[in-house]
């Protein structure tokens, strides 16, 4: 039966870690799964621009001897020239696993829906679960732990703080979101996500001021203010999110040694400083290097290959 990545939640504690051991793996032992996937075939199905998304997915498939087909934009036009659901049952017939990036959530759901084939949420408007994986990964990595661990989000309430919920819940990971009011994250994620934390002895905790939040936290994180879609919001939520910037008085009261990490691209001088994202506590660029080894375990998990 096939599975799919459409949001954090379709994989358990369990699997997740799981997943994060044969990242481990991947890692030290890289040549031992260069045909790991060999003869499979993804299709990126992009209705919105990307650098790490295409890249760590296009790259990853080629070091696990499979192969990958991008279709931008203006290739399929999805859901205008062709219907999400006529797209899928096509490329299922094709290949054996869809990447769709896109704007409304809805086109992911139709699209695993409708498909025969596995499909992993490559970003939609209301979650990024790729990029959540990796970071909590990349947590786990660097301080060797999640359970107990606070991390610190500081900013929109948007796709990827959504998925970020899910995933410091269901994995043990203490979270405390700070954003501006009106700006909170999804309001049903985050209750889905309180239930989760509860079982697992975590704690989510919301904030308006930025420094209640920081405090005493073992990470802190941020995303842009405004992300691909929202370009006329801009100019406003400059404004808006000024006091929500990851700068040297933030870093100074969280722990002293938290990590930094941003899940790029970075506005440096609006969500976070030239010299908080280069300082010796970033850890921002293997945070961003990690989106490929983690994916790389999620197609392995997906695809059907032999463990």
């Amino acid at each position: 039966m096939k599975k799919d990545l459409i949001c954090v939640k379709d994989f358990s504690c369990g699997e997740i870690e799981e997943l994060f051991k044969l990242t481990d793996r991947l890692k030290k032992e890289k040549s031992k799964f260069n045909k790991r996937l060999y003869g499979k075939t993804l299709a990126l199905v992009f209705q919105k621009p990307s650098n790490r998304t295409r890249v760590s997915f296009e790259v990853g498939m080629f070091e696990l001897g499979g192969y990958s087909v991008y279709l931008g934009p203006g290739e399929i036009n999805l859901g205008v020239r062709e219907s999400i659901e006529d797209v899928s049952k096509t490329l299922s017939r094709y290949v054996d696993g869809i990447v769709l990036r896109t704007y409304e959530h809805k086109n992911i759901v139709r699209m695993a829906k409708s498909a025969d084939i596995s499909v992993i949420n490559g970003l939609s408007d209301l979650l990024h679960p790729c990029q959540a994986l990796a970071d909590v990964y990349t947590v786990r990595e660097k301080l060797r732990k999640l359970k107990g661990v606070t991390l610190c989000y500081v900013g929109d309430g948007n796709n990827v703080c959504n998925s970020l919920l899910f995933a410091c819940a269901i994995c043990g990971l203490n979270i405390n979101v700070a954003s501006p009011r009106g700006y909170a994250p999804n309001r049903q994620v985050f209750q889905e996500s309180l239930v989760i934390a509860s079982r697992n002895k975590a704690r989510i905790n919301l904030f308006n001021n930025p420094e209640d939040a920081a405090r005493g936290a073992d990470v802190l994180y941020t995303d842009v203010w405004a992300s691909m879609g929202q370009e006329k919001e801009a100019a406003l939520r400059r404004k808006i999110f000024r006091p929500y910037q990851i700068n040297n008085g933030l870093l100074k009261l969280a722990n002293k040694k938290a990590l930094v990490m941003h899940c790029l691209p970075a506005h440096r001088g609006d969500e976070i400083t030239d010299e908080v994202m280069d300082s010796k506590n970033s850890v921002i660029f293997d945070q961003a290097e990690n989106r490929m080894h983690v994916q790389k375990a999620i197609l392995i998990r997906l695809l059907g290959a032999k463990k």
